[in-house]
């Protein structure tokens, strides 16, 4: 558990645990809340807090719920939990008022008939000096969910997969956690689709790259392939392909604008008298894809790719409906243009 305050929660998902009366669980990662908050209502519905009532509030809210629900007592007289989100973690001025005052009511006490979650997103520091943000934080037991630092992300997803019993390779961790960054959920749903897709055991980078892009017989990383390579007769089928069996567009410019711009980058590095490898390096080109980019940079002049960056700019554009001046029409036909630009050998 990421948490300021693991040992908190650690007591509170134990078998026969005794809850405070206030628990607040507090955090960004929405997927990190979500886990937290169902193992610790799994725990209290051991501990016996049966009946629940759901109040999901903003400033705008009815907060005379929260003390109906809280005065209201079981219809048959089961232990009582008050599962409260508050996600714009603004309540404004009645529901900072109700707060202070539920604050009041459970500060110092143990959860007897009644027991209330309050899930906050991470409070910004002049909402934590609130007055009912701190008559909140000093009345209940904090579960704080830090953020997952974009350094250890690929080490979170190896730690996932191996609960399904699966192992990745460094380089697949990291490339899963390239296309999933600030988005943990996202990280989440494609590591189950990975549990479903493959048994368990190691992980190649192409089983990663396949399930996350959800591609069939053609695939936009052989795209880029053949494109970094200058193969345009494949190139020009694979799109086609993927044109056919009616593949999203936008995805096919993000593989293949994202590899524009990184060509561009170290072009540019290269011109600013920096090492070829050493750029290449430091944006974690290695392996097979090492040899395709040396041969794209090699075949196209440093000079063009600036423009081939605003070419892909163009086509995102043109796949939002938008008319640009001199391209074609048709935002397939125009990403075969952007193509053939870095495909083909130009001369300087």
């Amino acid at each position: 558990m990421a948490s300021h305050h693991a040992n908190h929660f650690n007591k509170l998902i134990q078998p026969g645990a005794k809850f405070p009366a206030l628990c607040v669980i507090t955090g960004n990662e929405i997927l990190l809340v979500i886990e937290a908050h169902d193992q610790l209502r799994a725990s209290a519905r051991d501990a016996g807090f049966t009946e629940r009532t759901r109040l999901v509030l903003d400033s705008r809210s009815d907060w005379s719920q929260l003390s109906t629900a809280s005065g209201s007592g079981s219809l048959f007289g089961d232990k009582q939990l008050i599962d409260i989100a508050l996600p714009t973690g603004k309540p404004g001025k009645t529901g900072g008022d109700a707060l202070s005052a539920l604050a009041n009511r459970c500060a110092g006490k143990p959860a007897e008939d009644i027991l209330t979650f309050l899930q906050l997103p991470k409070l910004e520091t002049a909402t934590k000096e609130s007055k009912w943000a701190k008559a909140i934080f000093n009345a209940a037991t904090v579960i704080e969910l830090a953020d997952i630092n974009r350094s250890h992300l690929p080490s979170w997803v190896g730690e996932r997969l191996s609960q399904q019993n699966q192992t990745a390779q460094p380089e697949s961790l990291q490339w899963l956690a390239d296309k999933v960054e600030g988005n943990l959920l996202a990280a989440h749903q494609e590591i189950l689709k990975l549990g479903l897709l493959y048994p368990e055991g190691e992980l190649t980078l192409a089983h990663v790259q396949d399930a996350v892009l959800d591609v069939a017989r053609y695939n936009v990383f052989g795209l880029r392939d053949a494109m970094l390579s200058g193969q345009t007769n494949r190139m020009i089928k694979i799109l086609e392909g993927l044109r056919s069996e009616g593949e999203a567009l936008p995805l096919v410019l993000w593989a293949v604008g994202e590899e524009i711009r990184t060509l561009a980058r170290i072009a540019q590095a290269q011109q600013s008298g920096q090492d070829r490898l050493s750029a290449m390096k430091s944006m974690r080109i290695f392996g097979q894809r090492e040899t395709l980019v040396k041969q794209a940079l090699d075949r196209v002049p440093a000079k063009l790719w600036p423009l081939a960056v605003a070419h892909a700019h163009e086509v995102d554009r043109l796949i939002k409906g938008i008319s640009v001046p001199g391209k074609l029409d048709n935002a397939w036909d125009e990403m075969a243009r952007l193509m053939m630009r870095v495909g083909v050998s130009r001369a300087g």
